[in-house]
């Protein structure tokens, strides 16, 4: 690169990680912190007994996992307001990212406690526990740590995902790395430079997921 590419590189990378610290990252948090409270609703439903329940649960998963997330985020922005629900930008873009995060966690919890073995339920009878009393204090924990792993990546996934939300005018990482490149004219460098952010923040969240890993296993393996 000559050197006015590298003064655009440096000039635009404050703004990109500005957009990195507002938007993406709290974005990502928002979206899965409510994501994984209706995964976890979403999970319990396939779980119960009753048929229609769990068909509810099970129509709701296959439907966002069978459409693209991109038009999910389209249907609530400029769908909804055909019928007289207008919602702002950012708030579409976490009500569109927390219904597909629900969607795909719920499955990941679904299996983790599934994969608690049966005795600990039976254990927890055994002492008189109720069995809402046995699930919020015997089972959901353990399932808790064994499912770490997958919902680390689903939001791994998710910080990505978030560039999407640009399109609908989110000031997000991408979003300002786009106005950069529209006034520079640089489209190639901004969107490398976007995509280089993009991966230094997802080695920190794999570092992360990578300890939490680690201090987790010795109570799930043994």
């Amino acid at each position: 690169m000559n050197q006015s590419a590298w003064e655009l590189f440096w000039t635009s990378l404050g703004p990109i990680v500005h957009g990195a610290i507002a938007g993406t990252i709290p974005l990502a948090l928002a979206s899965f912190a409510i994501g994984i409270t209706l995964a976890l609703g979403l999970a319990l439903m396939r779980l119960s007994r009753r048929r229609w329940v769990s068909g509810i649960a099970r129509v709701y998963i296959s439907i966002v996992r069978g459409t693209p997330l991109l038009v999910q985020l389209f249907v609530i922005f400029y769908g909804l307001p055909s019928l007289g629900i207008l919602i702002d930008p950012w708030p579409s873009a976490v009500v569109a990212f927390s219904l597909n995060v629900g969607g795909y966690a719920a499955e990941v919890i679904r299996a983790a406690i599934l994969s608690v073995p049966k005795g600990q339920w039976e254990a927890a009878y055994m002492i008189g526990m109720s069995h809402r009393r046995a699930l919020t204090r015997i089972i959901l924990p353990q399932a808790a740590r064994v499912s770490v792993p997958p919902l680390s990546n689903t939001f791994i996934s998710l910080v990505k995902d978030t560039s999407l939300a640009s399109l609908i005018l989110v000031t997000e990482l991408f979003r300002e790395a786009q106005q950069v490149a529209a006034f520079s004219q640089e489209f190639m460098l901004l969107y490398l430079e976007a995509a280089l952010v993009y991966w230094v923040i997802c080695l920190g969240l794999s570092s992360i997921q990578s300890v939490l890993e680690k201090r987790l296993d010795r109570y799930v393996a043994h």
